[in-house]
C-alpha cells in the first residue's frame, strides 16, 4: 500500500512539474545586446511576447521610434514600444516551435523556434529551415 501511495505521489509530482515547465518562459526578457525588454505571456494555448522597453525608445529628434521598416505602409506610423514581436508559439517537447519572430529593425518576420536553458531563453530565428538562422540567447529579468 505504502508503495502504491509513493508512486502516486510521484505520479502528481511529475504531471505538476511538466505543467509548470511549459509556462517557464512566461515573464520578462532582456535581449541579447541589453536594448530592449520583451514581456512574454499566454494567450489561450500560444505564447506571445511584446516589446515593453527600449533603451532607446525615441528617435535623434526625440520622437518615440515607429514601426518604420514595416513591408506594410499603413503599420509604419505605429510605435516600437508596445509591438507583439513574438507570436503563435506551442509548447511541444521541451521547444516553443511554429511561432514568428517580427525584427523591427529591418521589418522582417522570420520563423522561429525558442528554448531555455540555465535560465536563458535561446531564441533561433530562421527562413525555412533552422540551419539557416540566427541565435540570440536572453536573459530574464529578476523582479
Amino acid at each position: 500500500m505504502k508503495r502504491v501511495f509513493v508512486s502516486i505521489i510521484c505520479v502528481l509530482l511529475t504531471i505538476s512539474a511538466f505543467s509548470q515547465g511549459k509556462d517557464a518562459i512566461v515573464g520578462k526578457w532582456l535581449s541579447q545586446h541589453g536594448n530592449g525588454q520583451i514581456q512574454i505571456f499566454k494567450k489561450g494555448d500560444k505564447y506571445f511576447g511584446k516589446l515593453i522597453w527600449l533603451k532607446e525608445p525615441n528617435d535623434d529628434k526625440g520622437n518615440p521610434k515607429h514601426d518604420v521598416y514595416n513591408p506594410d505602409t499603413k503599420l509604419r506610423s505605429r510605435p516600437v514600444l508596445g509591438l507583439e514581436i513574438l507570436k503563435d508559439f506551442a509548447f511541444e517537447d521541451g521547444t516553443y516551435e511554429d511561432g514568428t519572430v517580427y525584427d523591427p529593425k529591418s521589418g522582417k518576420t522570420y520563423s522561429c523556434k525558442m528554448t531555455i536553458k540555465d535560465n536563458k531563453l535561446n531564441i533561433r530565428g530562421y527562413i525555412g529551415i533552422s540551419l539557416l538562422g540566427r541565435t540570440e540567447i536572453w536573459s530574464r529579468v529578476q523582479s
